[in-house]
């Protein structure tokens, strides 16, 4: 007797943990490089970098991750713009520190938001800046 879940309506087992899509190439050196390498260091969760550039102004890459706690949110945030600035990229503005629910890190062409996965999930910024990469809802 077969005791897997069996696929649902896309073909796909339920239970099997979801794959995160791989991230973008960086160039070696570059703030987006050491942007994602520092937040890998630091153990984010979930990280997604949209590339923005020819699609916004603001920016040519937004990077979204997850810390486990406001705690380690805020850790992340402050260490990201230490590595920026000694990196040589100049100072970052920082919103939201206090809290830390929600942490914005603005670093020139890099902008990240750090988000304990309980407000990511509400604000749920990757389906907004997606621009129609995602299939259209039926």
């Amino acid at each position: 007797m077969n005791t897997e879940p069996s696929p649902g309506p896309s073909g796909q087992n339920p239970a099997a943990p979801a794959v995160p899509a791989p991230l973008p190439p960086s160039i070696p050196g570059s703030l987006h490089a050491l942007v994602l390498q520092s937040l890998d260091d630091d153990q984010a969760q979930d990280i997604v970098s949209i590339p923005l550039e020819g699609k916004s102004a603001i920016a040519d890459h937004m990077v979204i991750a997850s810390g486990r706690s406001t705690r380690q949110v805020a850790a992340m945030a402050q260490k990201l713009a230490e590595r920026i600035k000694h990196g040589g990229f100049g100072n970052s503005r920082i919103e939201g520190l206090p809290a830390a629910d929600w942490v914005l890190i603005d670093a020139g062409d890099v902008v990240v938001h750090l988000f304990r996965p309980e407000v990511r999930s509400f604000y749920n910024l990757e389906r907004m800046w997606a621009f129609g990469e995602a299939p259209a809802a039926a």
